[in-house]
């Protein structure tokens, strides 16, 4: 039987896709800019072209119009650069947090209620994240193993409630034997 293994131009195509879409033209380009701009050889041209600029400055006798070239052409260069590092930053977030879904989807005894957790309001993330480290000092106080998922936690809090007896009651104590006085304890 012959299966093949999903790779990443297959595995992000829908089951009504008979083959993977071509990006289109501006997304090859930015990838293509990307790539570039991070690369050894963009770091040289980089590079170069102060070095070029600094050797012309004799001979336009460091005038204004030369510290308006170099001026213009990095806030041109900065102003779209910022654009494509947040293009770039969007597109692998967005592709870690998939990843991260898998897993979580994946896993027999993971909580699935965060899947989606990108979306919430920065408001909701930060009572989350408070929630998140009181369970953790719940459960390294409790249990010093530690439990693995909410659930886990909110089970051994239910099982530890039913032990003790509903709220407010006092726990029993066990009889405990009095110790004798010895003369030497006296």
């Amino acid at each position: 039987m012959n299966t093949k293994h999903p790779t990443p131009e297959t595995s992000a195509q829908s089951p009504q896709d008979p083959k993977p879409r071509r990006p289109a033209l501006p997304e090859r380009f930015a990838r293509a800019v990307t790539s570039f701009t991070g690369s050894t050889a963009a770091a040289c041209l980089a590079m170069l072209t102060i070095v070029v600029w600094a050797a012309l400055g004799p001979l336009f006798q460091y005038n204004d119009h030369w510290q308006l070239v170099i001026n213009t052409g990095t806030t041109i260069v900065t102003f779209l650069m910022v654009f494509l590092i947040q293009r770039s930053q969007n597109k692998d977030a967005l592709a870690i947090h998939l990843k991260l879904n898998e897993i979580v989807a994946a896993l027999g005894g993971a909580s699935n209620r965060l899947v989606t957790a990108e979306d919430l309001s920065e408001r909701d993330l930060a009572d989350l994240h408070r929630h998140y480290q009181q369970l953790a000092q719940k459960v390294r106080a409790s249990d010093p193993l530690g439990a693995h998922t909410v659930e886990e936690e909110e089970h051994g809090r239910r099982r530890r409630k039913r032990a003790t007896g509903p709220v407010g009651a006092r726990p029993q104590r066990m009889p405990t034997r009095r110790r004798r006085r010895t003369k030497s304890s006296a």
